[in-house]
């Protein structure tokens, strides 16, 4: 209630999520995924405010991908590479300490969160992490057995097997 009470009153609130659109209980890479709903809908079903009340949602992602845990990573890098970028990205768990699996960004993954969330801006993160690299490559579609795959694959068995097109 009170959070719609300050809606109506005109009042701006900011709704921050976590995790990423691919760890989400009903979208996610199941069942490498958490207990919750961590795309933008997940604001309106943990907070009891309608998706109507919601003005704009900005999807933060970095400028590689990352991963906790288990689970397909099609863009993941090559182990020297990963402890790199891990390094001068800091990317270790910030409860757990436990370290962030680390790959090319995945224009394809980002394609599809952006639009389970209805994004209306994105904001590329970290991309400093990267300006050590003589190249930086981006993952634009996948291969499934010879085909040209530009969407993401609904599909957990095909999405384990897919490999990536990159555009450097």
């Amino acid at each position: 209630i009170f959070l719609n009470k300050a809606i109506d009153q005109k009042k701006k609130i900011l709704f921050e999520g976590a995790q990423g659109a691919f760890l989400d209980i009903d979208f996610g890479t199941y069942p490498y995924v958490t207990s919750s709903n961590s795309t933008a809908a997940g604001a309106c079903a943990g907070t009891g405010v309608s998706p109507v009340k919601i003005d704009k949602t900005i999807s933060a992602v970095k400028a590689y991908t990352t991963r906790v845990g288990e689970g397909p990573f099609p863009t993941e890098f090559s182990a020297k590479l990963e402890g790199e970028i891990r390094a001068k990205g800091k990317e270790f768990g910030a409860t757990t300490g436990r370290p962030r699996r680390c790959g090319w960004f995945d224009s394809v993954l980002v394609r599809y969160a952006t639009m389970l969330s209805g994004t209306a801006e994105l904001a590329i993160m970290k991309l400093d992490v990267l300006d050590d690299l003589k190249t930086i490559k981006v993952c634009t579609a996948y291969r499934y057995k010879g085909k040209l795959l530009k969407d993401f694959p609904l599909d957990l068995d095909i999405f384990c097997s897919v490999k990536p097109v990159y555009k450097e």
